[in-house]
């Protein structure tokens, strides 16, 4: 049996004995003599027989019932088929369908040409990676979800005899565009913890400062809650587990002066820098940016002010001044990878409390003060992928989140946090 029939989606004629896919008004069934029962398939661009001399009877469509019931009606009722979308008026082929498609990075294209008087269509797909035509339908193209963000040029033609259309598909890919739609909140006794191992090289350290190989930034939007004592409260942590000796990164804040403090260095050994009281406002969200550029910071009485200065607090983009002191002329000494928290300090508590909140999270191993203004983007968080300078860590804070853990959205994208004494009900819509 010779099955052929006529696919309308596809505008093409199928011979199914591995002749696949004709296009229409490309081929002709003719009886080579007239006194015979056989009949043949000629296609008339390549000039060949496709099918030589056999018997009508073999001829049946997709239903399995026979195109006639001789020869000559078998031709006739073939042609017919083959030629009726042909154009007879000479018209040319003229495309329909858009000529410009956008889709999101990670996306598939699901595209299909359609043109007026169309009978063979061609693109040129060289330079889109991962598409493709769909098999048995040349005019639908699929794929791309590999492509980067740009625009990509795809010539495409539509044919018939009179003539041709070309045309040039433009494939914009993009981003998809950013949401920030939920924070995460910390009440008494609850916290945040991580691997701090990851970070030894990004906030960690070996000695006094060996310069920029040391420096570091982290960025964060943070709501105060409703407590106002003066009670220490830990927003970030990083270093060793004996808060006392060991040297650490504690960022907190006092409700009772709604101030941000910065301690580097141990309990006994430190340099400490504070914004004003009344830096931090109730009931709106604050961006802050902490920076170290990675030079000394301790030992040294004469150098103390040296010692401040390696440090930047920018709170809503701008650089503030602080009020700036110290135990026994800064720390000198490692800053290790044992405790790495948010929420709660190492060998205590000093939790956050009363509904305090954190959101999008990010840490360079560089200092980023010169970027401050792109990375605050006038308070309105941004797809921090997109920057010049991408975070080697950063945390959404429960966008794109499944309790209890945060996901590492950062160029490394290795470093996980895990909720404690929380719940679900920790992921809040409350964001900048």
């Amino acid at each position: 049996m010779i099955k052929i029939y006529k696919n309308d989606s596809a505008n093409a004629i199928f011979i199914e004995d591995d002749n696949g896919a004709q296009f229409i008004n490309s081929i002709q069934a003719v009886v080579l003599d007239p006194n015979s029962t056989k009949l043949s398939i000629y296609d008339n661009v390549k000039g060949i027989y496709l099918v030589y001399e056999e018997e009508h009877s073999e001829f049946v469509n997709e239903n399995g019932v026979q195109w006639g019931a001789d020869a000559q009606s078998t031709s006739n009722s073939l042609n017919a088929t083959f030629m009726n979308s042909g154009t007879p008026t000479g018209d040319l082929p003229q495309i329909t369908s858009p000529l410009s498609v956008d889709i999101v990075v990670g996306s598939t294209l699901n595209y299909e040409l359609t043109a007026s008087f169309g009978v063979g269509y061609e693109w040129d797909l060289s330079n889109v990676s991962g598409i493709t035509t769909v098999e048995g339908n040349v005019r639908k193209l699929i794929g791309g979800s590999s492509l980067a963000t740009g625009s990509y040029n795809i010539p495409v033609k539509a044919i018939n005899y009179n003539g041709e259309d070309s045309q040039t598909l433009v494939l914009n890919v993009t981003y998809p565009a950013f949401a920030n739609t939920i924070s995460t909140e910390f009440n008494n006794n609850q916290w945040l913890s991580g691997n701090a191992g990851i970070l030894q090289n990004v906030l960690g350290r070996t000695s006094n400062g060996s310069g920029a190989s040391d420096a570091w930034s982290i960025s964060l939007y943070f709501k105060i809650g409703t407590y106002t004592g003066g009670s220490k409260q830990t927003i970030f942590y990083f270093g060793s587990g004996d808060h006392n000796n060991g040297g650490h990164i504690w960022v907190y804040y006092k409700g009772n002066e709604k101030a941000l403090y910065l301690e580097y260095g141990s309990k006994y050994n430190y340099i400490k820098l504070k914004s004003s009281n009344n830096s931090l406002s109730s009931g709106n969200w604050s961006h802050f940016l902490l920076t170290y550029d990675g030079g000394t910071t301790g030992s040294s009485s004469g150098s103390i002010n040296n010692y401040y200065s390696r440090f930047g607090i920018f709170i809503n983009g701008a650089l503030i001044s602080t009020t700036n002191s110290n135990s026994n002329y800064g720390w000198s000494s490692s800053i290790s990878s044992s405790i790495l928290y948010q929420g709660k300090r190492a060998a205590g508590n000093d939790y956050m409390k009363n509904s305090c909140k954190i959101d999008e999270l990010a840490i360079w191993d560089s200092d980023q003060s010169a970027n401050i203004a792109t990375i605050y983007n006038s308070g309105s968080p941004r797809d921090l992928s997109l920057i010049s300078s991408v975070p080697l860590h950063w945390w959404r804070m429960g966008d794109g989140d499944t309790y209890p853990y945060l996901q590492d959205s950062g160029s490394q994208s290795n470093l996980i946090f895990i909720m404690n004494n929380m719940s679900s009900s920790s992921f809040v819509n409350d964001t900048p």
